[in-house]
């Protein structure tokens, strides 16, 4: 599934234009004052640039964060698998960015729709970004694009991938924003004070949250899996094109082989359209070397080798609370003026959507489980996410040191541009395809080895500083100089 266009969110011509990862953030700015001279003259600071910028930079940071995470877990996991996503319950770092991106994605959506004027050309335009995302979704994880080591393309549409990160964003945005769009008439203009006035004034916000939860949690807890059957297709592996019976007949499982998420897919999309490496082949009851990569366990069960589409539909469903929790922080700093009462708001529900989840995952009742975009997953990152953004706004835009952070807020301005071609390795794949007499000596492969791993006499330490200097720290800089040119790349 969720980059800093300089573009007010008041101008509605502009708003529902900008991607949902794209969208700059401008909001007027209270005074929040310190309690002693020192503090209020450094907040005072703090909030002039603000002002003269237009901008809370501390959301642009946020977004660049993800993207850092994203580019992090994908290509440093190979090297570090704790820190890729979870194999099924539980929470690694990598399990943080979807939701990221959503979140972020609603707390852009409240900017660039903070004023509707024309609904019908706000749908449309609301509709053709998202065929767009769904566009790109598709060219980018479809299995049309094998970057960037495969220097080979194109797909076989009996397997095609209908699936993925930018497609799950698409369908977010599009429910979350037309939500917000069509209830531009019942919009307030000003929030009463009190603990619940926000949830009240955005009720119809919360509603269409609602909606989602409950389809997700009935389907889950409600719909009967039966039997199901795959075939298994890896060249050279001694299981390639045999058949694998996995046994269920039950309701209500949260388990790999029999849960309601994955019978849906299998149904809408096909067992050929889902994603074929799923990171449960790392769980206990497949490797003995779990949570890292190994050798399948001799009595390892048969979905320890079936597709599973981390990305589905059902899960999709569930996904959309991220956004209504984004878009509710959005609400929050559009209405309160202070500093201290849009921490308070934030905090508070940042805080207890994290308690909420801990019970329920360590009362078992529902596990935290990014596969499943389960209940209490959506709660933990949800928190996270906004405990998150509320640092990030106390460093950022209430002290005021912004240097050590600017790389993140480059990269949160340019994140559709970086997430193509830095997470997805649409660039490394272009310089791959300059290599002499083998696709092995390329740039990128000289880089690693002979800088990196080499250097360091270590495949794993070689690789995740490769990952750091070579994609983040160039992407930083890159990004910085495209926000200095005053280039940035929107769908």
């Amino acid at each position: 599934m969720e980059k800093g266009q300089e573009i007010a969110p008041s101008d509605v011509e502009k708003g529902p234009e900008q991607h949902a990862i794209d969208v700059g953030h401008h909001v007027e700015h209270a005074d929040g004052r310190g309690e002693d001279g020192t503090e209020q003259k450094r907040v005072a600071v703090a909030e002039e640039v603000q002002k003269k910028s237009g901008r809370v930079a501390a959301l642009d940071a946020f977004r660049g964060l993800t993207i850092v995470l994203m580019i992090l877990v994908d290509d440093g996991g190979g090297a570090y698998e704790r820190i890729d996503h979870s194999p099924w319950n539980g929470c690694t770092l990598a399990d943080f960015v979807m939701p990221f991106f959503l979140f972020i994605v609603g707390v852009a959506i409240a900017f660039a729709l903070k004023r509707v004027p024309n609904i019908g050309a706000a749908v449309k335009k609301i509709t053709i970004r998202t065929l767009k995302m769904l566009f790109w979704g598709v060219l980018l994880q479809g299995g049309y694009s094998h970057a960037p080591d495969d220097l080979s393309y194109g797909v076989d549409m009996k397997k095609i991938r209908w699936c993925g990160i930018l497609q799950r964003i698409a369908l977010v945005y599009f429910v979350v924003a037309l939500i917000e769009a069509f209830t531009t008439k019942v919009r307030p203009t000003t929030v009463r004070s009190g603990p619940y006035a926000i949830f009240d004034a955005y009720r119809w916000q919360w509603l269409g949250g609602f909606i989602a939860f409950v389809i997700y949690i009935v389907t889950t807890f409600s719909l009967y899996v039966p039997d199901w059957s795959f075939v298994y297709h890896n060249d050279g592996d001694v299981n390639d094109g045999k058949q694998f019976m996995v046994q269920c007949g039950v309701r209500a499982s949260l388990d790999q082989a029999c849960n309601a998420v994955g019978y849906v897919d299998r149904q809408v999309w096909g067992i050929n359209h889902l994603y074929t490496q799923p990171v449960w082949i790392r769980s206990k009851d497949c490797t003995f070397s779990s949570p890292n990569m190994g050798p399948l366990r001799a009595d390892a069960p048969a979905w320890c080798l079936a597709p599973f589409e981390p990305e589905g539909l059902l899960s999709s469903i569930s996904s959309i609370l991220s956004g209504t929790i984004g878009i509710h922080y959005g609400h929050v700093l559009i209405h309160f003026k202070t500093h201290k009462e849009r921490l308070k708001h934030w905090l508070l529900m940042g805080f207890s959507l994290l308690v909420l989840s801990i019970l329920l995952h360590f009362t078992k009742a529902i596990p935290i489980n990014k596969q499943l975009y389960s209940f209490s997953y959506v709660c933990f990152t949800g928190g996270a996410a906004g405990i998150v953004l509320s640092a990030f706004y106390i460093l950022i835009d209430v002290w005021g040191p912004r240097t050590p952070f600017l790389f993140l807020e480059w990269i949160g301005m340019n994140a559709m541009l970086v997430f193509v071609l830095g997470a997805q390795g649409i660039l490394a794949a272009f310089v791959n395809g300059w290599y002499y007499k083998s696709p092995d000596n390329s740039l990128v492969h000289w880089i690693v080895n002979h800088v990196f791993v080499n250097v360091w006499h270590s495949q794993r330490l070689g690789t995740l500083l490769y990952v750091i200097f070579c994609e983040i720290v160039f992407w930083g800089v890159a990004a910085g100089v495209l926000h200095k040119l005053g280039i940035y790349w929107k769908l």
